[in-house]
């Protein structure tokens, strides 16, 4: 098929028994900016069966990563989560997306708020070195319903401060900030939905940072429909302005609809 490629399957992850991640090769054409998607799936008689996946390695690794759920009678999902090391996937050969930090104007602070997969992006965009300099404090939000759904923990919390190029940066800049709904964890505060860490000032609050101001903070929104819906308009109401395809703004979503 035209636009596509097709690369290998080199390590598959399961998280729980919901989630899992997939890594393939990646050939030295293969472009794209972090934060993007591809469109990525398998051959099912003999036609590509694909679906919109943000990219959760930074441009600059040698191997493509990608995060997913796992949806038992899922199209893709139900046949993806089975894949093995060895067995070949298609891909897009065009990343797109909005979820860039160049639609953003300038500030101090970028809020990197996510539910369940929609970490996968961000995981690309705290890679990025050159962020680090562009803020003062990279907060990056990972909201779950079970803490066995916080994916890259170890990655996040050990493996980037440690980075032998950029590390420093991450340890002064980088904020983690998780959060679990449905089960007991850390404290109250890291068990609140994201709309009321906000609504009621708790995050800034946490971190130690000042009240949201458009004056300074930038958003990056991924998720549910639903929480980028009540997010947008927590952010509206504060005076917070969206980014479009031709104008910068305070806050990015990504445009693409994904259904997995």
């Amino acid at each position: 098929m035209r636009n596509t490629i097709i690369e290998t399957v080199t390590h598959v992850h399961h998280w729980n028994d919901t989630l899992f991640s997939i890594k393939t090769t990646r050939r030295p054409t293969f472009t794209f900016e972090n934060g993007q998607f591809v469109m990525l799936g398998i051959e099912v008689d003999n036609k590509p069966l694909l679906r919109a996946y943000s990219i959760a390695s930074a441009n600059y690794e040698d191997e493509l990563e990608f995060l997913s759920i796992k949806v038992p009678d899922g199209a893709l999902t139900s046949r993806l989560q089975h894949i093995q090391v060895g067995q070949q996937l298609t891909l897009s050969t065009r990343p797109a997306g909005t979820l860039v930090a160049g639609y953003l104007t300038p500030g101090k602070h970028l809020y990197l708020l996510a539910t369940g997969t929609g970490l996968a992006p961000f995981m690309s965009i705290i890679k990025d070195p050159d962020l680090y300099e562009q803020y003062d404090k990279i907060i990056l939000v990972h909201g779950v319903r079970y803490s066995s759904e916080l994916a890259y923990q170890t990655t996040i919390k050990d493996d980037l401060p440690n980075n032998p190029f950029f590390g420093e940066l991450v340890k002064e800049k980088l904020i983690y900030y998780p959060t679990v709904t449905r089960e007991p964890f850390q404290s109250d505060a890291h068990q609140q939905r994201i709309t009321h860490l906000l609504t009621h000032n708790t995050l800034t609050t946490q971190i130690g940072l000042p009240a949201l101001n458009p004056s300074v903070d930038r958003f990056m929104l991924c998720g549910n429909q639903a929480m980028l819906d009540d997010t947008m308009a927590i952010l509206n109401s504060r005076g917070f302005k969206k980014a479009t395809s031709r104008e910068q703004g305070d806050y990015v979503i990504e445009q693409a609809f994904l259904d997995k």
